[in-house]
This record gives C-alpha cells, sequence and structure tokens, in this order.
C-alpha cells in the first residue's frame, strides 16, 4: 500500500479549512476532481471516511476532525521553518491572506495593501472579503482587519487606516416625497434600508450626540447585508441607508447623496488588523505591521 505523503495530508487540509472543494482546489491550483480523487485515495488507504460529501456541502467526520486538529499544526510549524529562510533576504518573500469585511476590505485593507507591495515586490497578497466572523487561521489565512470590539481577546491587534465616522444619506429625489429627519427617532417613521449580518441579526443604527448614546431599530421595503448594495439603493431612493463617511463623501459632493443627522453620527475606534498572538508571525505579515506602524495606511 503507498503511505500517505505530505501533499496529500496538504490536499485534506486545503478541503478541511475551505469546507468546499472548489475552494481548496483553487488554493492549490488543481481541479475539483482530482482534489476529490486525491481525498478517495487517502480514505481507503486509512479505511476510514474523513469527509462527508453531498452535492451542497461538505464536512469532516470524527476521524476528519481528529486528524485536522493534529496535522494542522504540524504544517503550520513547517510554514513557519520555511518562513524563518526570509531572514536570510533582504525582503521578505511569499503569499499574505487576509480576511476583512467588504467595508474594511474597501475603505482601508486595499489602498494599504497596494502603497505596501509596491515597497515588498517579493509578496503576493490575497483578500478575501467575508462579512462573517470566521475562525481566521481555520481559514488558512495569516490576518484579518475588523472593529476592534469584534476581535477576540487573545489576538495582536494593531489600528489601521484611523477613525471611520458614519452617515446617514438617501437621494435628493427621496427628500422630494419624505421630510428630513431631525432626531434619530424620527427614522422610525421613514423607509430605511436595513442591512443584516452574516449572523443572521439585524443591525439597530447607532447614534451618540452631547453624552446621549441611541440605538435605533430602523424598518424598510429592502433589507441587505453588504454596504455597497445599501448606497446604491438610497441612490436609487428605496430608503434612507447607513454607511462610513468615507464610503459616500464623493456622492455627497456630487449631490447624488444628501446626508442627514450629521451631529448626531459618532466616531468609532476604527479598523484594525489582528492575527494569533499564540504563534509567530511569518515574515510578510510582519513586514506589513512594520508598515502600518510607520504610517503606510494612510492615515492622518
Amino acid at each position: 500500500m503507498r503511505p500517505i505523503s505530505p501533499a496529500d495530508l496538504a490536499s485534506f487540509l486545503a478541503i478541511a479549512r475551505h469546507k468546499s472543494f472548489r475552494r481548496a482546489a483553487d488554493e492549490l491550483g488543481c481541479t475539483p476532481s482530482a482534489l476529490s480523487h486525491a481525498l478517495r485515495g487517502i480514505e481507503e488507504r486509512l479505511d476510514l471516511r474523513l469527509v462527508n460529501r453531498t452535492t451542497r456541502s461538505v464536512a469532516l467526520t470524527e476521524a476528519g476532525e481528529r486528524l485536522f486538529s493534529r496535522v494542522a499544526p504540524a504544517f503550520r510549524d513547517i510554514g513557519d521553518a520555511l518562513d524563518d529562510l526570509n531572514n536570510f533576504r533582504g525582503q521578505p518573500m511569499g503569499t499574505l491572506r487576509f480576511n476583512a469585511s467588504r467595508g474594511a476590505a474597501q475603505l482601508i485593507l486595499l489602498p494599504a495593501v497596494i502603497r505596501f507591495m509596491a515597497l515588498q515586490p517579493g509578496v503576493k497578497v490575497e483578500i478575501i472579503v467575508d462579512g462573517a466572523l470566521v475562525d481566521m487561521v481555520a481559514e488558512g489565512c495569516d490576518a484579518g482587519v475588523r472593529f476592534g470590539e469584534t476581535i477576540a481577546q487573545d489576538m495582536v491587534a494593531v489600528p489601521i487606516g484611523g477613525r471611520q465616522r458614519t452617515a446617514i444619506v438617501a437621494s435628493p429625489a427621496f427628500f422630494e416625497r419624505h421630510a428630513k429627519p431631525v432626531t434619530p427617532e424620527q427614522l422610525k417613521d421613514l423607509p430605511c434600508v436595513p442591512f443584516r449580518f452574516a449572523s443572521g441579526r439585524q443591525y439597530a443604527w447607532e447614534f451618540e450626540r452631547d453624552g446621549v448614546e441611541l440605538n435605533i431599530e430602523v424598518d424598510g421595503p429592502l433589507i441587505l447585508n453588504d454596504q455597497e448594495l445599501s448606497i446604491q439603493a438610497a441612490l436609487d431612493g428605496v430608503g434612507l441607508a447607513f454607511a462610513f463617511e468615507d464610503q459616500v463623501a464623493d456622492l455627497i459632493a456630487a449631490g447624488k447623496l444628501v446626508r442627514v443627522l450629521e451631529d448626531w453620527c459618532p466616531y468609532y475606534g476604527g479598523f484594525y488588523l489582528y492575527y494569533p498572538s499564540r504563534r509567530r508571525a511569518p515574515a510578510p505579515l510582519r513586514a506589513f505591521v512594520d508598515f502600518l506602524r510607520e504610517g503606510g495606511d494612510g492615515a492622518s
């Protein structure tokens, strides 16, 4: 019987991380059918089923979970050992994988990454946009970008992009049909574009002025889980949308959107780059963190 090779285990680990043959195949540069064949060979040699597969889902069996929990740390250690060789080069090399929400990726991460890559041509960057809070390590990412209050305490967190402020906007045509709200409570009587998180929870719009904090449960004919779509819905006159100031500044300046309740819109502490504290950061990530600390994110 042919022994199970490190390449076989790498195939299994990719499937286990992504819970998807297609995404795992994309990572490894092969076809889903080739990956399925490789997994079948591993299972036959072990005489154990590692993955339960249907046309709609991929899930690890108990044996698969046990193998993943034992093998994944070993492969990370191998990766760290190889990454140590970067110390012998003048510049870091390798792939840096980020997980970020759409707003964080658009407003903060992508502009910073583009500036970073111009300085570090040996580093390839992949950004995975995901609205859900995921297990970053299990997904094979080196770091993530989220608001500070959502980050676990066992992570190293580095500020990126400076403070962020929210904005409530709608189209000029919308305000031809509806009066402009002057207090957050009046939003309850106006069509809005509610935002739903990947968890299923609907976001209560947050306001603050002179020490008074309000959370308003808004309603409207269209609920979305993507801020860019919410802004587009506001442009189309569907209702009032909640966005980040930087996302809509140009649209406001061009007269395509009208801002209201500006004196009630608070500043947030901003986004943070975060990564596990329990393992050594790879050289490309260390270089990116140094780049941020030197002001490379453009934050004032």
